[in-house]
């Protein structure tokens, strides 16, 4: 990936709705050349989709959590899958250190919450997860 691709993607991360002109006028390029860098940025699979951010009183009903979680080595492939079927996991990332994986989970009540966390735990392959609620989110990029 080049320099000015890193430039545009910067800028889109900020904001993916910004106008091709905009951002044209700040990478010191024409319109046409942002357009089709976008276009090979998204057949390339580098950009995979654009998704909006919500004001935090607005996402407040919202419940989030940040599961760590061990998992048998032999079924990491197993508790992906499974977990990639629970709408409540927003991502699953695999992680260093004394944990395995680190799902990210949401969920409207806690009672599904509490639903969503009891079905991660007994996931096959998961040998144990610790569990903590979001409180708030301090910042994001």
């Amino acid at each position: 990936m080049r320099d000015s691709d890193s430039k545009l993607i910067a800028l889109l991360k900020a904001n993916a709705r910004e106008p091709a002109a905009s951002l044209a006028r700040k990478l010191g390029v024409a319109r046409s050349t942002v357009q089709e860098r976008i276009a090979r940025l998204e057949r390339e699979r580098i950009i995979k989709g654009y998704t909006i951010r919500v004001a935090d009183d607005a996402d407040a009903r919202t419940l989030r959590a940040v599961v760590m979680i061990t998992a048998d080595p032999k079924q990491a492939d197993r508790v992906n899958a499974e977990l990639k079927k629970m709408a409540e996991v927003r991502s699953l990332s695999a992680v260093s250190g004394a944990y395995d994986m680190m799902a990210m989970v949401e969920a409207d009540t806690p009672a599904r919450m509490d639903a969503a966390l009891d079905r991660i735990g007994k996931a096959h392959g998961v040998a144990r997860t610790v569990s903590s609620i979001v409180l708030s989110e301090k910042f994001s990029r």
